[in-house]
């Protein structure tokens, strides 16, 4: 199982992409899931913003917040709630 993490800092928050692929032997797909974090700088807490268990949606979610900024994660953020 493979574990992949990106770090994105900003001023009040961080964000965490994290993608979870598991293959098998043969290289089939067993298990994939992406997952995109708020990290409080202050308490080191996550809150779970968003998930998806579409494969590659991790990339696509660390585009849109790279591109996009803070609008990207309240867009994210009202599309959760």
């Amino acid at each position: 199982m493979e574990i992949k993490r990106t770090t994105i800092p900003g001023l009040t928050f961080v964000v965490v992409v994290e993608e979870v692929n598991h293959r098998d032997h043969s290289g089939g797909l067993i298990c994939y899931i992406a997952l995109l974090y708020k990290l409080d700088l202050k308490t080191k807490a996550r809150h779970l913003v968003r998930r998806s268990r579409i494969p590659g949606a991790a990339e696509d979610m660390r585009r849109e917040f790279q591109e996009g900024g803070i609008k990207a994660f309240r867009r994210l953020e009202q599309v959760t709630a």
